[in-house]
C-alpha cells in the first residue's frame, strides 16, 4: 500500500516553471513532508525534486469550458489521492481540492495569488466577476488556512469574505548575490554605450508590454528586450517591425527559474508596467519586480499602491502612470541618461529584502504548515 503523502499541491500550470510554486514546495521538503502534486506540462519526470509528480492532460480552449474540464481533471485525480493536507495554488483548483479535503479528512490550504474576482479578464464582465466572487466565497471559508501576494490583496479578502487576514508570503526569491552579467548583451549584440531595459515575464494584457514598446519609439540610447511568451508575443514582434523601432527591440525565449537571475543581471532597467486596469492588477507585487531588484537592477513600476510602496521606500528605481504615454517617455528616458541614479538605485536594491525576502515569507508559511500538521493524523 502506497504511504499516505503529507501535501498534495495543485497548480493550473507547471510547478516545475513557476518560482512561486518551486520556493512553497522546497520550503515543504525542508519540513521533511512527503509531497505529491497535480501539474501540467510534459510528462518527462514521474518525481522531480523528491516530488511525485503527476502530470494531467491541458485541456483545450478557454473561459468556462477550460475552467469546467479544469476541475474535473483535478477532482478525479485528488480525489484518488488520501492525503494530509490540500493546497490549492489557485481559485481554480480549489474545489477540486476542497473536495478531497472533505474526502479524505485532510486540511486545506489555499494560495490566491491574485484577487480573482477582479482579474484583467473580468473586466467590463460582471456576471463573469459575480461567478468568481461566488465560488471564491464559497470555498475559501472551507479552507483552513488562506496565503496571498501582497498587503492589499490581504486586507480585500479578509474584508470581502470575512475571513482572518491571509498569512503574506511574497513572490520574492532568495536573498543571493547575483554577480554583473553580459549575457543579453552578448546574445543580441548590443553596444555597449546603449542601455538595455528589459521586460520578463508573460506577454500578456495588463502588463504594459504594448505601452512599453510604443514608447521605445521615442527612447534613444537604449534597447528593449522582452523576455518571455505569450498571448501578445505575435502582436508585439509585428509591431517591432516598424522602422521606427529598427534594431531597438529583441525578443528572447522564457527562461527557467534556476537560470533566470543571471540574465536579468545583464540589464540596465527593468519594466514592470502593470495596467491599472482591475482590482488585481492594481494590488499585484508580481515575480518580476523582486527578480529585478534581487539581481541589482533599477525598475521603472507603475504608480499603483503596492509597486510604489516597495520602489520609493527602498529608493529603487522610479514610478510611472503607465498609461500617460509623454509621462512614460520622459521618465524612462530619464532613467537611461542618469548613469549615476541608476548605480545609486541599484546600490539600495538589497535592503528590499530585509522586509519582503523570501526567508521571511518562508517562515511564515512553514508556521502556518506545522500548525495544520498538528490538527492532522499521519
Amino acid at each position: 500500500m502506497r504511504e499516505r503523502p503529507d501535501v498534495l499541491f495543485s497548480l493550473t500550470g507547471d510547478v516545475r516553471r513557476n518560482s512561486r510554486a518551486i520556493r512553497q514546495l522546497d520550503a515543504l521538503l525542508d519540513l521533511g513532508l512527503k509531497i505529491e502534486a497535480l501539474t501540467f506540462g510534459p510528462e518527462a519526470e514521474a518525481c522531480w525534486r523528491g516530488i511525485r509528480l503527476h502530470v494531467l492532460p491541458r485541456p483545450t480552449g478557454s473561459g468556462p469550458t477550460f475552467f469546467a474540464a479544469v476541475h474535473r481533471l483535478f477532482r478525479k485525480a485528488a480525489l484518488g489521492i488520501s492525503a494530509r493536507m490540500y493546497h490549492a495554488s489557485d481559485l481554480f483548483t480549489l474545489p477540486a481540492m476542497c473536495a478531497a479535503a472533505h474526502a479524505h479528512r485532510g486540511r486545506l490550504l489555499y494560495d490566491a495569488r491574485e484577487l480573482y474576482p477582479h482579474v484583467g479578464a473580468t473586466a467590463g464582465k460582471p456576471w463573469a466577476r459575480l461567478f468568481w466572487f461566488l465560488v471564491e466565497r464559497h470555498y475559501i471559508s472551507r479552507a483552513n488556512a488562506v496565503f496571498t501576494v501582497s498587503e492589499s490583496i490581504a486586507q480585500r479578502l479578509s474584508e470581502m469574505y470575512g475571513i482572518p487576514r491571509p498569512t503574506l508570503v511574497y513572490n520574492a526569491p532568495d536573498l543571493q548575490h547575483i554577480p554583473r552579467t553580459s549575457i543579453l548583451r552578448d546574445r543580441f549584440g548590443i553596444a555597449s554605450d546603449l542601455a538595455i531595459i528589459l521586460y520578463q515575464g508573460y506577454l500578456k494584457r495588463g502588463r504594459g508590454c504594448e505601452l512599453l514598446l510604443d514608447a521605445m519609439r521615442d527612447i534613444e540610447r537604449a534597447v528593449l528586450v522582452f523576455m518571455g511568451e505569450g498571448d501578445l508575443e505575435a502582436r508585439l514582434r509585428a509591431a517591432a517591425q516598424h522602422d521606427s523601432l529598427a534594431g531597438k527591440v529583441f525578443f528572447a525565449d522564457m527562461a527557467l527559474p534556476d537560470d533566470l537571475l543571471p540574465i536579468t543581471a545583464s540589464a540596465d532597467i527593468g519594466a514592470c508596467l502593470i495596467e491599472d486596469l482591475s482590482l488585481s492588477l492594481r494590488y499585484a507585487l508580481p515575480n518580476k519586480l523582486f527578480e529585478y531588484l534581487m539581481a541589482g537592477v533599477p525598475v521603472l513600476g507603475s504608480d499603483l499602491p503596492e509597486i510604489r510602496r516597495v520602489i520609493e521606500t527602498f529608493d529603487t528605481g522610479r514610478v510611472v502612470h503607465a498609461s500617460d504615454r509623454t509621462m512614460l517617455v520622459e521618465t524612462l528616458q530619464g532613467m537611461v541618461d542618469d548613469v549615476h541614479a541608476r548605480l545609486r538605485w541599484s546600490t539600495n536594491t538589497r535592503s528590499v529584502f530585509q522586509e519582503y525576502g523570501w526567508a521571511q515569507s518562508a517562515q511564515r508559511f512553514k508556521a502556518v504548515y506545522e500548525r495544520q500538521l498538528n490538527c492532522t493524523s499521519p
